[in-house]
């Protein structure tokens, strides 16, 4: 993986970290209306967009802020921590990865100059579409084609579960470019919505994320210029397992941030709640439950950083990175219900806020490649 290796610029990352921080305050009274009506909150984006965190990692000479890969998980953590809506979270590191991040890396130079700035700025909301009604894991097996006429290519697809979907302006589209070539068969292509022949499906009604829009599209015929193709005809593989291990990075670090401040609201409510005479906290069982997830969060936040930092050092990380996804999906899930059950009868109101924390953890074993994938992916690394 290519990185911006700079030495990180401590004033960038800390404004950049206040400003998030600062937007977040602007809407976390609003998460639990958009969560109960499944509303994509539009007013949020604009102002987390506003705060150019979706320039990070991008070069400068495309709007971006060239933030190092350690300065950008430093405000994915920052993110998580500030902002009450998973939702949108999800929803932006969907964003930066699957849009920002693969026309960063794989773009033409035509791309690059027409999709970045806006990209950047917030104003075209980018997502993926790689799966599909019978092909979830096995993306070898996906039924999209391309086909390449002249200068363009022209993509007939139906693919599912598309998050950002109902929303988007761009998607980035994986399509089989040739039938008998397996990996090398697959190509990443960059569509806006408003192509003809795109269709999008009816927003899809879920119980986790539910801020975060996630719907099927249709391509029929959708002709795009071959500048669209990311990297190559042919590349589409690689493509996509580098903008899953971006995605892995931001989105889980996220969720370190929103672990961290589940365990300090625990925290909080324990110290001041008494029962049989005394604070909640005292008490060994309480205390015991509370390390646990201090445990959980503080070996999730280790095993996404070694995973950085074996990135940082040009190194190839796919075990690493599975490991730090199946780590940190567990215990945002533990965490969750420790919260709950800690809290009491409280834990499961909906005006609290801290069940909706386990009903967004639900997806994290799942989404970004299943627990099931990362596990193959170890046992790989393990000569198995």
């Amino acid at each position: 993986m290519t990185l911006v290796t700079a030495t990180p610029d401590p004033a960038t990352v800390d404004t950049l970290e206040s400003a998030v921080r600062a937007a977040a305050r602007s809407w976390n009274a609003s998460v639990a209306e958009h969560d109960a009506a499944a509303t994509f909150p539009t007013a949020a984006w604009r102002t987390l967009s506003n705060t150019g965190v979706f320039a990070m990692g991008v070069p400068a000479t495309y709007a971006g802020s060239e933030l190092t890969l350690r300065e950008q998980l430093r405000v994915a953590e920052a993110l998580g921590h500030s902002s009450e809506d998973a939702g949108l979270n999800f929803s932006a590191a969907t964003h930066l990865a699957s849009t920002a991040h693969a026309i960063t890396r794989f773009g033409s130079s035509d791309a690059k100059a027409r999709y970045l700035p806006p990209v950047t700025r917030g104003e075209l909301i980018g997502s993926h579409a790689i799966t599909e009604a019978d092909v979830g894991s096995d993306a070898l097996s996906m039924a999209a084609t391309g086909r390449i006429d002249a200068d363009a290519i022209v993509l007939d697809a139906e693919k599912s579960f598309v998050t950002n979907g109902p929303v988007a302006d761009l998607t980035v589209v994986y399509v089989r470019t040739d039938a008998d070539a397996g990996p090398l068969g697959l190509t990443a292509v960059v569509v806006p919505t408003s192509t003809p022949g795109f269709e999008r499906g009816e927003q899809v009604e879920k119980s986790s994320l539910r801020t975060s829009p996630i719907g099927p599209v249709r391509l029929r015929g959708c002709r795009v210029p071959r500048a669209n193709v990311l990297g190559s005809v042919g590349s589409g593989f690689l493509v996509l397992d580098a903008v899953m291990t971006h995605e892995i990075l931001v989105s889980f670090t996220i969720n370190v941030g929103e672990m961290q401040r589940r365990l300090e609201t625990t925290i909080r409510r324990v110290r001041g709640r008494r029962q049989f005479g005394r604070p909640l906290a005292s008490f060994q069982s309480v205390q015991d439950a509370l390390v646990e997830m201090h445990l959980a969060i503080d070996s999730s936040r280790l095993a996404l950083s070694a995973a950085a930092e074996q990135i940082g050092r040009g190194e190839r990380a796919a075990a690493r990175v599975a490991a730090a996804k199946i780590t940190t999906s567990k215990a945002n899930l533990s965490t969750a219900q420790q919260a709950i059950e800690l809290h009491g009868g409280a834990g499961v109101l909906s005006s609290t806020g801290i069940e909706r924390g386990l009903r967004d953890a639900m997806g994290g074993p799942i989404y970004s490649g299943t627990n099931a994938v990362q596990r193959l992916k170890i046992a790989k690394s393990l000569g198995l």
